[in-house]
């Protein structure tokens, strides 16, 4: 059975070049830093793929292409990569067969990378948001709120968050990228500067976290990070292991997507049955419906903002359309265009674009996102703490 995944992943389009990450990490709030990767192996599981984008890459154009270059003794991907490159498609790609395979690992919550969260800070400036305990960039002595001056040498302020993450990782250069490989890394402590090499290491992600922002008397923070393998059943976790009588903030703020089993398992943590969205695949229609048993009485407040995608966007939507939860925060990234990946004949992995996903009421995400209940750019999660006070203690 094809198991629909939602998320922002890495976009190849010419072997040899840089793996371009698009936007995999922090456009407000933060992603784990180096969380996309590739890896290596062969026989790729079937499974959509959210995306954005109207135009779309011919599928039988893709397998010509390549089956053509490979009787000329050519590269398949390569000419199948330029069929895409040239449709205008912005989401389809061409992955070889490691990369696709380390795709699903991140999926299932690996990644390479040095441990580092980040958010693009004004002035273009890259900011640390988050370190993870124990990883590299922790035992190198960084802290939240650092400032990431450069990376091997290369200034990192003013770039897209998606070009210092592939620094980051050393996407596109021979040898680089693996774990153990080193990274020099250059920072700012207020008036002190240094830099620190470390070197990259397999972590597993931590994208289910929690906390009180308001108190030990304040509501319980569920911050996601992305949708990979267990996320689900860790949400329905914290929601069970929440005090009686304390509210729920569902922070989706920076999430990048990902499985939407797990986005769905999500629902079903604060649903009782029904439907959680629609997408098609070729014009046919399919529906993901939650569980029964969620906790549909605790207040719920979903926080959103520009950095909430895919995955992340189809449980805001379901969960605002189903009048459980009141979304706070900022007009979400509008990535709901569904693809569904496919193996050339050398082994290669074509994911193109096949349809869209709706939300219970019928909105279309694609190129639209998710309209907050309550728009705010700063201060998002007092506000959201304030509106969860007015909605009771749902006991």
């Amino acid at each position: 059975m094809l198991r629909p995944c939602l998320s922002v992943r890495p976009r190849r389009i010419r072997r040899g070049t840089a793996l371009t990450l698009t936007l995999a990490t922090v456009l407000a709030t933060g992603a784990a830093a180096g969380s996309w990767h590739a890896g290596h192996t062969a026989h790729p599981r079937p499974r959509p793929i959210a995306a954005t984008g109207t135009r779309t890459a011919d599928r039988a154009a893709v397998e010509k292409a390549a089956a053509e270059a490979m009787a000329a003794g050519k590269s398949g991907a390569q000419a199948a990569a330029e069929v895409v490159s040239r449709s205008g498609d912005r989401w389809s790609t061409i992955y070889t067969a490691g990369e696709f395979e380390d795709f699903q690992r991140q999926l299932d919550g690996d990644y390479v990378g040095v441990g580092l969260w980040l958010r693009q800070a004004r002035g273009g400036r890259m900011e640390v948001s988050r370190v993870r305990s124990g990883g590299p960039a922790d035992r190198a002595g960084t802290a939240r709120g650092d400032r990431l001056l450069a990376i091997d040498g290369r200034p990192v302020r003013g770039r897209p968050v998606t070009e210092v993450v592939a620094l980051l990782r050393g996407d596109g250069t021979v040898g680089r990228g693996r774990v153990g490989t080193p990274v020099k890394l250059a920072f700012q402590r207020g008036a002190r500067k240094w830099t620190a090499t470390v070197r990259r290491a397999r972590l597993r992600s931590q994208d289910v976290t929690t906390d009180r922002p308001a108190g030990a008397s304040g509501p319980v923070r569920i911050r996601v990070g992305a949708f990979t393998k267990g996320s689900g059943a860790a949400i329905r976790d914290a929601v069970r292991a929440a005090p009686r009588g304390a509210g729920l903030l569902l922070d989706l703020r920076g999430n990048t997507g990902g499985l939407v089993d797990e986005a769905t398992a999500a629902a079903s943590a604060f649903l009782d049955g029904g439907l959680v969205a629609t997408y098609d695949v070729h014009g046919r229609q399919r529906a993901l419906y939650a569980g029964g048993g969620g906790n549909t009485r605790v207040p719920l407040v979903v926080l959103v903002d520009g950095g909430t995608m895919s995955a992340a966007e189809l449980l805001a939507g379901a969960l605002q359309d189903r009048g459980r939860a009141v979304v706070v925060g900022a007009p979400t990234f509008g990535k709901g265009s569904v693809q569904m990946p496919s193996t050339l004949p050398d082994g290669s992995v074509a994911e193109l674009t096949v349809g869209h996903y709706r939300t219970p009421a019928g909105r279309t995400v694609d190129g639209h996102g998710i309209t907050p209940d309550l728009s705010v750019d700063d201060g998002a999660t007092a506000r959201a703490v304030t509106v969860l006070s007015g909605l009771g203690t749902g006991a």
